[in-house]
């Protein structure tokens, strides 16, 4: 083999891996942005969640200052930029991603049903609020009246979803 072949190999075979591993951190960029942007405006959803702690229920009711459980979320959710959000629980169950009870996040969503876990069987729904004395809490807006607040999740008949990855 030439040594200005080697020589050549030598510069273009590091240029290369270069260039490749550059286009390959630039092609994943825009996937990873826009999880970290939806991440934001979950994490916004969850801080309007909370400063709603104390409204009244009222049924039917999507904000400012009274809510029923879904029109808490859609008010939220909107406000931090999910503009396709469904306004009832049932719908809001079919539009968000189904996930395992472990994989539930604050500011994902937890939906309760009778019967089967299928949409169509939800009747609550409230935003999961973190662990409290060894208890999966949710911030919603539960019945009349009640206020907004904070309370331990009551029953197994529920499942998680979320807004990440849509």
């Amino acid at each position: 083999m030439p040594a200005s072949f080697r020589a050549r190999s030598a510069v273009l075979l590091p240029l290369m891996i270069v260039v490749a591993l550059t286009a390959t951190m630039f092609a994943f960029t825009p996937a990873a942005d826009a999880a970290s942007r939806r991440q934001q405006k979950i994490n916004v959803g969850m801080d309007i969640v909370r400063h709603q702690k104390g409204d009244r229920y009222a049924y039917g009711a999507a904000g400012p200052n009274r809510f029923d459980c879904s029109g808490l979320i859609y008010y939220s959710y909107r406000k931090a930029g999910f503009r396709s959000i469904p306004r009832t629980s049932g719908a809001q169950a079919k539009f968000a991603h189904r996930i395992k009870r472990r994989h539930l996040r604050k500011g994902d969503f937890v939906f309760f049903h009778n019967g089967d876990d299928t949409a169509r069987n939800v009747y609550h729904v409230g935003v999961f609020a973190g662990w409290k004395n060894g208890r999966r809490t949710i911030i919603h807006a539960p019945y009349s009246g009640q206020r907004v607040h904070r309370a331990p999740i009551w029953t197994n008949g529920w499942y998680a979803g979320t807004l990440r990855g849509l």
